[in-house]
């Protein structure tokens, strides 16, 4: 890679503040920084800027946020920094005069092995169907989302356990490294990258974004179902469902963080009991073990400390009939 070659990085949040981050400290020549427009946020509108404004703040990084991409003034100012490569990780989808810029082309990161996975919730998916391999994948921007060539890709492993949380931090640093290999790749190559239609043996599912309604838990489902929905949920956005009272005749939302799957065969009566390593959810086969737990307008907290001050005697599971 030769001084001379030079990227835009576009990307808003935490994960890719890391490749930006480890781009910048390998040398990787930065023109400019994009990313979303400062705006106000919680009870007192404070105006909070981007996870990457940040980083590019304290680094002295050039940094524009446009609200319109198609902005004839920010185009034109895009065009005067004279990259050449675009690099994109988690941020807007890109108007074609943006992303067909840069001599070099313009490239993303996509937390999943392409084409499996294409959206905007790849690692929440994976765990949530029950994968034991992910990974990341790095491709060139075409029209369709998540449809370009494929430059590299790299597996990981799923613990049996492991939440979103966990392997978002883990994907997040292979995204680093294979995203500097890629742009060193680029500059020191003329490569065109792979056809996704070429993955013959790879899957396709989807990966759409999730909404609150989606975090529903369908305790219709097996224990090792709903587990894998949990923890593809937890820690954010977090999965949930409808609690009642039987005595008070209350109904609440609560949200279950961590689980484990038993072999202690439910009995379908709803009924919500206490273990010896938390409390018991009656799932279409099995209990399931949720041994944290959030209670509407409550804190996070293990279950200890949830029954500690709430007596189960009477929940149960709430179904809309």
């Amino acid at each position: 890679m030769t001084k001379d070659n030079s990227i835009v990085f576009m990307g808003t949040p935490e994960f890719a503040v890391e490749i930006l981050k480890h781009l910048h400290i390998n040398g990787v020549r930065i023109k400019g920084v994009i990313t979303a427009p400062d705006k106000p946020a919680g009870r007192g509108r404070k105006i909070n800027q981007s996870a990457v404004k940040s980083y590019a703040v304290e680094q002295n990084l050039n940094i524009l946020q446009p609200t319109n991409l198609k902005d004839p003034e920010f185009i034109q100012e895009l065009q005067n920094l004279n990259a050449d490569l675009f690099v994109v990780v988690a941020f807007r989808m890109l108007p074609e005069v943006v992303w067909n810029m840069p001599i070099k082309g313009t490239i993303n990161l996509h937390a999943s092995l392409l084409p499996n996975y294409r959206g905007a919730a790849p690692i929440n998916w994976a765990i949530i169907n029950g994968e034991s391999v992910t990974g990341v994948t790095t491709f060139f921007i075409e029209k369709e989302i998540d449809t370009g060539k494929i430059i590299d890709q790299e597996k990981l492993e799923i613990g049996e356990d492991e939440n979103i949380g966990s392997l978002y931090s883990r994907l997040m640093k292979l995204g680093s490294t294979v995203m500097l290999k890629t742009v060193r790749t680029i500059f020191e190559n003329d490569i065109k990258g792979i056809a996704q239609n070429e993955f013959m043996n790879s899957k396709r599912l989807p990966a759409p974004k999730i909404f609150k309604n989606d975090c529903l838990i369908n305790f219709n489902r097996s224990a090792f179902d709903v587990h894998n929905f949990i923890r593809g949920l937890s820690p954010y956005p977090g999965a949930w469902l409808k609690v009642k009272d039987l005595k008070k005749g209350e109904i609440k939302t609560m949200k279950l963080y961590s689980s484990h799957t038993s072999s202690i065969n439910s009995v379908n009566d709803n009924k919500i009991i206490m273990g010896e390593d938390g409390l018991l959810f009656p799932c279409q086969d099995y209990y399931i073990i949720i041994d944290q737990i959030q209670a509407e307008g409550k804190r996070k907290m293990s279950f200890k400390d949830y029954i500690a001050g709430n007596s189960i005697e009477n929940l149960v599971i709430y179904r809309e009939s």
